[in-house]
């Protein structure tokens, strides 16, 4: 067997993970095949059979694979899904429950950091920041994507701005008014109601059991697409591999941009977030976006978007003279959680509590 585990540091799950996900994208495991047995491939790789559970219900979360009772592990991922033409089935759709809501970040360690940042960065606090943000933001940013979600990106490609809705905003300063875009059906109120605002036109999308019906995406004139594909509010529908895919094969298309707003997917409760658009193509064609006011507090209304390459002129000379909206002091109070751990210490101890809760409920 060719899988093979190396000592990086990385994970030994992560890898065999990323390259069963590989054979499958590439065509050697196809549609409804059948993959090794756990007990198989732990031994001929001389891993543990937990390693091989862990990597097996990554695929299975994300869609790449189903478990079957009694018989094994099957590929559920085709790279034609999405086009059929057929008439959508009426999706049955979960509804979020905000009161689930993950617990707010630590005051303790907030208040250390502040006192921290006061103290080291004295007089700097007071500078105004550049136009897409302070570079320790950024830099900080871009480090946590790479670590966590498979993004790279550059500081110069991360905008930070004063909450989602202020970046929503700027997309259309970027991507222009004469452009049609498109979202989910249903979708998070503010979403739609800011772009109209800024002079967008919008169509609304329905969505199906695992993202938007394959038929209504493939039919429409938009030439942005704004998903939410973690989980949908307020449907609460998560997008499938093979729909994630479909996404980026729309916007491979000349002229269209995805546009992934990332909310809430740091606490989810799979061994590790699932993948992201952005990743997935490369960091073409797709803007990333998410918040700190989920992971941080509400009150914290700080957001960035990642842009990819091909969009940073159009960005500077359409939207590039606008002043970054977050202050300085807490531009910086962000970059020192991030580099010192805290950050993702603190989404570590909310997944593993929320891990226990659904444990009690199985």
């Amino acid at each position: 067997m060719k899988y093979s585990l190396e000592s990086t540091g990385r994970a030994a799950y992560l890898q065999l993970y990323e390259q069963l996900r590989g054979d499958i994208l590439g065509g050697a495991y196809a549609f409804a095949s059948r993959l090794p047995s756990k007990r198989l491939l732990a031994e001929e790789m001389h891993t543990s059979l937990s390693t091989v559970e862990h990597a097996y219900a990554l695929l299975c979360e994300e869609g790449y694979v189903e478990a079957r009772e009694r018989s094994g592990f099957y590929v559920a991922f085709r790279a034609t899904d999405g086009f059929a033409s057929a008439p959508p089935s009426p999706p049955q759709r979960p509804q979020y429950d905000a009161s689930a809501a993950p617990q707010c970040f630590p005051f303790s360690v907030l208040a250390r950091t502040m006192r921290s940042v006061l103290s080291n960065y004295q007089e700097r606090i007071l500078v105004k920041s550049p136009n897409r943000g302070c570079d320790e933001l950024r830099a900080a940013i871009g480090q946590y994507l790479s670590r966590s979600r498979g993004i790279s990106a550059v500081a110069e490609q991360i905008i930070v701005g004063s909450g989602a809705e202020y970046l929503y905003g700027l997309i259309v300063e970027m991507l222009g008014r004469e452009r049609l875009y498109a979202l989910e059906d249903p979708s998070y109120k503010k979403i739609e109601q800011v772009y109209r605002a800024a002079g967008a036109n919008c169509v609304m999308l329905p969505l199906g059991t695992d993202g938007i019906d394959s038929a209504a995406l493939a039919g429409t004139c938009a030439s942005v697409l704004h998903i939410t594909p973690y989980r949908s509010y307020p449907s609460g529908i998560s997008a499938s591999a093979s729909k994630r895919h479909e996404y980026v094969r729309w916007a491979a298309q000349t002229g269209r941009i995805l546009v992934e707003d990332d909310f809430e997917s740091e606490f989810s409760v799979a061994g590790k977030p699932e993948e992201t658009l952005f990743a997935i193509s490369g960091g073409r064609n797709v803007i990333y976006m998410n918040t700190f006011s989920r992971t941080i507090s509400p009150s914290m209304r700080v957001g960035y978007m990642v842009l990819p390459c091909s969009l940073l002129d159009v960005f500077e000379e359409r939207a590039g003279f606008y002043s970054c909206t977050v202050p300085a002091f807490e531009q910086y109070v962000l970059a020192e959680l991030i580099t010192s751990g805290d950050f993702e210490r603190h989404i570590n101890r909310i997944r593993r509590q929320k891990r226990r809760e659904l444990a009690k409920l199985m």
